[in-house]
């Protein structure tokens, strides 16, 4: 059926709903909405696969790409997400993976000219399969460029989110260099690009790579200071609340398009408009509309990790952690300790086929990690956004708070290095197996009992 047929008859069945009465209504309801989605969805996926540079694949012409995001320096050359608006003197717009030779990185948001040969990417080599992965998120071709010249910036939205990133992370560039800059640019900005590939696989081994993506906890930090800036200045709950819409707004346009601060921002906005609304909040809805939102943007996010591990760790918190906590309740452990470790493993738990499924290892430390780990996570991310706010006004006075958020950024690398050095610390795809027939075995076994019981 094709997209305008569709689109015709979902709102044949949404009008028909609104005749009808009772149960019937609600069935025509659904049966519309969900053809609605099925055409939205489909023309998302379409414009998605649509690509203007695929058929000009092995020729060479003169370019001008838009930096998206930072560049990631591999062994051999930079990788620059990027924008195309011209190629060969005729307007195109289309994203590409942008190869570079290794030196000087342009920056987010640069405007290059270059001499580009366009290639496709590689299909499926040491278990990544470079075509599939860059389809899902809207490209088909790779440009490849030996110079580029400098010639202005992008403008718009983008421009204004780029503006919005160089705010936040010049400050914390500035101060803390080296690893521990590029972990505290990591949790601030959900970045690994700075972290070297020995210091990455640490964290992976560690159970602790989560650190360096954006979570809820982020946006929580965001919207909690805004209602604090609100009520320093008088403004009341609700100045702080449209005062931390905005703010939430602002951080996910800094730290660009990735399913985690999405969702989490979302979440955070739906929360201040429920306040706001006087309505009742309900996180599992919440959550729902987060992921709503994002696979009408993207329907091949259902396919990313990144998608599936945020959704997966939330869902768990909201279903494991309370009975976990009630269990912990006998024992003498600090109340913030006992979150940390319900936390963690109720995410554990949850993730682990999805990381099996993705990467063919889990770790077995994440737990105990995460639990060490978790203490310096919120002091590091309040000191780096305060950095970041302070700097125009008193950037001495944000060197200082960057510079203490970097001793604990050392902390969290001295974490990950310490867990993964552990023997065993991951287990393969093997051991994996092995380990999930031994534990099923034993679930039966103690199921069995407890049922004689």
């Amino acid at each position: 059926m094709t997209q305008p047929a569709l689109a015709a008859l979902a709102v044949g069945i949404v009008a028909a709903a609104a005749w009808a009465e009772g149960e019937r209504r609600v069935v025509l309801a659904a049966a519309g909405l969900a053809l609605a989605g099925w055409w939205w969805g489909s023309a998302r996926l379409t414009a998605l696969d649509d690509s203007a540079l695929a058929e000009r694949i092995g020729t060479a012409g003169r370019a001008i790409v838009q930096v998206t995001a930072p560049p990631r320096p591999t062994r051999f050359r930079l990788r620059v997400p990027a924008q195309v608006v011209a190629f060969g003197g005729e307007p195109v717009r289309e994203s590409v993976l942008l190869e570079l030779p290794l030196g000087r990185a342009p920056p987010q948001g640069a405007r290059l000219s270059l001499v580009a040969t366009l290639r496709a990417p590689k299909g499926p080599e040491d278990g990544f399969d470079e075509r599939r992965w860059l389809r899902y998120h809207g490209v088909h071709v790779v440009l490849q460029a030996d110079r580029w010249r400098l010639v202005g910036r992008r403008g718009g939205l983008g421009g204004f989110a780029d503006r919005l990133h160089a705010f936040v992370r010049r400050p914390l560039a500035r101060a803390v260099h080296g690893e521990p800059g590029a972990v505290l640019v990591g949790v601030v900005l959900g970045e690994d690009q700075g972290l070297s590939e020995s210091s990455r696989d640490r964290f992976r081994a560690s159970g602790l790579y989560h650190l360096l993506a954006v979570s809820g906890q982020n946006v929580i930090a965001i919207a909690g200071g805004a209602l604090f800036v609100a009520w320093l200045l008088g403004a009341g709950r609700t100045g702080g609340h449209v005062l931390a819409l905005g703010t939430i707004g602002c951080y996910v346009l800094a730290v660009g398009p990735q399913p985690s601060v999405v969702r989490a921002g979302v979440v955070g906005a739906l929360a201040s408009f429920a306040w706001l609304a006087a309505r009742q909040r309900d996180r599992w809805h919440f959550l729902l509309i987060a992921a709503l939102v994002l696979l009408a943007w993207n329907p091949y996010s259902l396919l990313d990790p990144g998608f599936q591990l945020s959704f997966a760790a939330v869902g768990s918190i909201l279903l494991l952690v309370p009975p976990l906590l009630s269990r912990l309740e006998g024992y003498p452990l600090p109340q913030s300790l006992a979150e940390a470790i319900a936390v963690s493993t109720a995410c554990a738990v949850a993730t682990a086929p999805i990381v099996w499924l993705h990467f063919h290892a889990i770790p077995i430390l994440a737990v105990p990690a995460n639990a060490v780990a978790a203490p310096a996570v919120g002091p590091l991310l309040g000191l780096g956004l305060a950095a970041a706010v302070i700097d125009p006004v008193a950037p001495h006075v944000a060197s200082h708070l960057a510079q203490v958020a970097g001793l604990l950024a050392q902390y969290l690398l001295f974490c990950a290095r310490c867990a993964a050095a552990v023997p065993f610390a991951q287990i393969d795809s093997g051991r994996v197996v092995a380990g999930l027939v031994l534990a099923a075995a034993g679930a039966a076994y103690a199921c069995r009992g407890w049922m004689r019981r």
